[in-house]
């Protein structure tokens, strides 16, 4: 039997096991487009990430002149969808030392989950597209239990303790939306300084801050 002290694993998808920016940012100036606006740069584009797709376009419309009329967003954010659907993995990459830390922990006898608030269709196939769908023995979105009950909310959190069987319970991310949904739970945060923060990485309060994946295995050891 397994002396690791976590038995499953939850992830965040966007900004902590893949670097999307490089698509969610055409997919978001697109709609901009659609609007009438000008695009935003990559690095704004990573300060917006975060909530899923409908919060992103909200703070990409308040940084580009304000919110729109409910029907011009809906339109906007099925026009948003639309090219991130069909460009979903153009660019996007797990970020480095990530499928060798994933590899760590099944070798450790941990259960790997997506705990994300990305829509659990597309977040679905994103990891298809990225052959890592067998990784994971659960995959959970923002919209598997209705949106209220998205991270922060620690639902998403729970339902995947128990989709995953039950056991000790630890949560990997890069936002507050992941460690308050962590703590909400009664379980441990760690965070990455990298990712696309909604606070400096410092402010997170995670209960461990690291910098690369090659952290992630010792930091999780030491609790």
């Amino acid at each position: 039997m397994s002396d690791f002290p976590f038995e499953i694993i939850g992830f965040d998808l966007d900004g902590t096991l893949v670097d999307s920016a490089l698509d969610l940012g055409p997919a978001v100036n697109h709609a901009l487009e659609a609007a009438g606006r000008g695009g935003v740069s990559l690095d704004v584009t990573r300060s917006l990430i975060g909530g899923g797709a409908r919060r992103m376009l909200e703070r990409a419309l308040d940084v580009t002149g304000g919110q729109v009329e409910q029907d011009h967003f809906e339109q906007l954010h099925d026009i948003l969808l639309d090219h991130y659907t069909a460009n979903i993995a153009a660019n996007t990459l797990p970020y480095a030392g990530c499928l060798d830390a994933l590899d760590m922990l099944a070798g450790h006898g941990c259960r790997l989950a997506v705990v994300t608030n990305k829509a659990e269709d597309l977040a679905r196939k994103l990891i298809a597209e990225l052959g890592m769908t067998q990784r994971f023995a659960s995959i959970v979105g923002g919209d598997t239990l209705g949106r209220e009950r998205a991270k922060p909310a620690p639902d998403l959190i729970l339902e995947t303790i128990s989709r995953c069987g039950g056991g000790s319970f630890a949560m990997v991310g890069d936002s507050t939306f992941d460690v308050r949904a962590a703590h909400n739970a009664g379980v441990k945060a760690v965070a990455f300084s990298f990712g696309y923060h909604d606070v400096p990485p410092e402010h997170l309060g995670a209960d461990v801050l690291i910098h690369h994946f090659d952290e992630l295995v010792p930091a999780l050891r030491r609790f």
